[in-house]
């Protein structure tokens, strides 16, 4: 995919546009812009990669994708603790600090790619787990993160490649 993954306010709705044409999206229950911090709900502004993709090969085949790929694992979770120095980064569970659980029930995380925000360095507190996942069926705000009906990320990952980036704006 040569041109950017753009995440835009459509009517009275937010889309992604990968070139196929606007997706329902769901965002941040803080909308997007600037992020404060962590918790506080905000999709990011900004130009973000796509680093990697996890998925549940439990409950949906191997996405296809040239971006790196590897299977969720029940003890797979994501740092959120702003003073542990694995924050923002993937960790096994259980885990001596606060952590999100990648392997949960509600299938929202069937499907996760990774976005490289706040990660190139990592800032404690600015903001953690920033992913493109599954939306939920009734396209719920996220807690900071850009979700997608699960056929549509599966399509998504299919054009993605190293160096595909994602677009949000306000």
């Amino acid at each position: 995919m040569t041109h950017p993954i753009r995440v835009r306010r459509e009517d009275d709705a937010f889309a992604v546009d990968w070139g196929r044409g606007p997706r329902r999206c769901a965002i941040g229950r803080g909308g997007v812009g600037m992020k404060a911090g962590e918790g506080d709900g905000v999709t990011p502004v900004g130009l973000w990669p796509l680093r990697e993709v996890f998925y549940r090969a439990d409950r949906i085949a191997r996405p296809e994708t040239s971006l790196p790929l590897q299977a969720i694992a029940q003890d797979d979770g994501w740092c959120d603790a702003p003073g542990d120095p694995n924050y923002n980064r993937r960790v096994k569970l259980p885990y001596n600090a606060s952590a999100e659980n990648l392997w949960r029930s509600d299938g929202l995380y069937d499907v996760v790619i990774v976005l490289g925000y706040n990660d190139a360095p990592v800032v404690p507190g600015r903001g953690s787990a920033i992913f493109l996942h599954v939306a939920a069926k009734d396209f719920s705000a996220t807690e900071g993160c850009v979700a997608l009906d699960r056929q549509d990320i599966v399509e998504l990952l299919r054009d993605a490649s190293p160096g595909s980036v994602i677009d949000i704006a306000p």
